[in-house]
This record gives C-alpha cells, structure tokens and sequence, in this order.
C-alpha cells in the first residue's frame, strides 16, 4: 500500500492579501523543497490540482521551479476535491507499481485567477452541469441544504466562531512564504462578529462561508517497501473514493464519499468547511472532527483544500489512528481518503 511520509503546506492566504503578487509556482516550490530536503530518492511524478488558473500544466512549471526538470508533470481539476484526488491518483500510481515516489497536492491563487468570459461576458463561477440542468450559485445551494436540515443561522455562525477557536498549526506543517507561518484569517471571526455579517443567500454569510484564499498543500506518496527502508512512519493509505451526487446541493457529497470509504469509524476526520452548514451536515456521525480547526478559520484554496486536509490529518493522528479526509466539489462530487499513522 502506499504510503504519505511527508507532508507540508504553505499558509493560506485570503485573496487579495500577502500572497497575490507571487505566481502559483512561488508558493508551491518552497513547499515541494522542504518535502525533499534529505530525501535521496528520484521523484517520478508531480501530480497538482489546480481549478483557477490559465493552462500551461501548472504541475510542470512547479516541477521546474522546484528543481525537477526530468518530471513532466500532471495538472489535474476536479474543482474543490482535487487536492485530495491528487493523493488519490497518487496512490493508484503507486499501488500499481507505476511510480515509487509521487508528489502529489494541490496549488491555487485565487488572487491571480483570469477573467474567464462565456460569449464575451465575464463571469465568475464555471458551468458545472449541462444547459438545461439546475447549477445553482454555491452559497444559494448552501441555504437550500440548511432550510431542508432546518439548521439555523445562529448554529452555523457558532460552527464558524468554533472553528477558529479551535484553530492551532503544529511544527513543521506549515513552510514559510514570505515569511508566513500560519493562517493570518485565523481567530478573527467570534459569534458576535458572525451575528452582524450581512447575508450572502439566506442563513450564508461571509462569517460562515470560508474566505476564497491563495496557498499550497503537497504530501511525499512512496511504495510501501521504500517507506519501510525509510523508517521515517507516516500515513498508510487505506481506501479512496470518488462519488458524484445531487448537482443541485454540491455541499453534501462529501458525507455520501465518507460513507463510501467506511469512514464513519475513523478517530479523526478532516472535512471541508467551504460552508459551515455543509460541514455540519458531512460530519454528522463522525467522533472528532477539524480539531485544529479548519478551512472556516484558514481559508479555501481550491485547489489546496482537499491536500490540506490530508496534511492536517499527518500532523494530529496518534501511532495507530485512522483518520479520514473528505470534501465535497461543485457539480454534485465528493471525495474521501482514509489513512492509518504509522509508528
């Protein structure tokens, strides 16, 4: 089985703030550094997840920057949860015999997103289901979620103000960029901020909606029998899977992809709170979940998000813990990942 021995991140940074004069690859190269730093094996792939940029295989220029010019590098985009099918994808390279050492997460700069038109009007959120089909704005399908749960607005600000209160990074996890070593959103949103927020669609608001944001997440996948010469323990992967769902209300993907990967026994999970009704209605039967907070308090960089999870996940299990990451895409999809901490 394959096996996580490395796991980092960059900060992750709300748009507009810090990061959003740095091309993609200046965030994600350090992060891609410091997962190699005495690491003597040939790395055989660069697996990146990236939803906003322009082209070009963002994987490709990151391997350049990061000093791997003999990679070619894998560019994918399944919107929110690739970040987390890149590990996956990962995996199956390795499990197959395919590659031995793969990196694999995710990079995004919502700062320095193109206009994209359609008939030569710009727009800001993609078409995620053919003409014709419901694709609703993704706040608006977080509100129709909470109105059919009857979760309120007042339980949802009070997720929101938890997960920053909960909010911790531990050492190492996170690599320096510009001299940024945690998530500067953090602990800036308590219930009596998030109960003056102006309504997004409904119960949504910016409080209780995850701040779009710039950052980098990358895991070192090896073969099982490297990992073992390595004796460095890490994350066993046990089981992935990617599930498609109601296109009309996205956010609940991810409980139908923990249910399909048998997650619901895990002592710890790590699912995406891109809004916080979404998070409440995925986590339902789950025993601890985000306890160092989550993308509520750190922000959501699309093409991150999923790979953060499973950088959050390497850092807070204990030697023989599972643990499982999941999150949910626009267009219906979700994706979960369980793992096992290595001692």
């Amino acid at each position: 089985m394959a096996v996580i021995v490395k796991a980092k991140r960059s900060a992750i940074v709300p748009r507009g703030q810090a990061f959003a004069g740095l091309e993609i690859e200046d965030m994600a190269a350090p992060v891609i550094a410091a997962l190699l730093q005495d690491f003597p094996h040939k790395v055989d792939e660069v697996i990146c997840a990236n939803a906003l940029g322009a082209g070009g295989n963002v994987a490709r220029i990151i391997a350049l920057a990061a000093g791997l010019g003999h990679v070619a590098g894998l560019t994918i985009d399944r919107q929110c949860t690739a970040g987390l099918d890149a590990i996956l994808l990962a995996r199956a390279l390795v499990d197959s015999g395919a590659a031995k050492v793969v990196i694999a997460g995710g990079a995004e700069s919502y700062s320095r997103a193109p206009t994209r038109l359609r008939d030569g009007v710009p727009y800001a959120q993609a078409r995620f289901v053919p003409q014709g089909w419901d694709d609703p704005d993704m706040a608006q399908a977080a509100d129709v979620i909470a109105r059919e749960a009857g979760v309120t607005r007042a339980a949802q600000d009070a997720y929101a103000a938890q997960s920053h209160r909960k909010y911790r990074v531990a050492a190492g996890e996170v690599v320096e960029v510009l001299g940024m070593a945690r998530d500067p959103a953090a602990g800036r949103v308590t219930a009596a901020l998030a109960a003056r927020a102006a309504p997004l669609a409904g119960s949504i608001t910016a409080a209780n909606t995850a701040l779009a944001a710039d950052g980098a997440a990358f895991v070192l996948v090896v073969a099982d029998d490297l990992a073992a010469q390595l004796a460095c323990g890490g994350l066993r992967i046990l089981r992935g899977a990617n599930v498609g769902g109601d296109a009309g209300r996205p956010g609940l993907a991810a409980k139908a992809a923990i249910e399909a990967v048998d997650g619901l026994g895990a002592d710890l999970a790590e699912v995406m709170e891109a809004y916080a009704v979404q998070a409440m209605l995925c986590s339902a039967g789950l025993a601890s979940v985000n306890i160092g907070g989550g993308a509520l308090a750190r922000g959501h960089a699309i093409g991150a998000s999923g790979a953060v999870l499973a950088v959050r996940l390497f850092y807070e299990l204990g030697a023989g813990q599972t643990g499982v990451a999941a999150i949910a895409g626009a267009g219906g999809i979700g994706a979960a990942m369980v793992v096992e901490k290595l001692t």
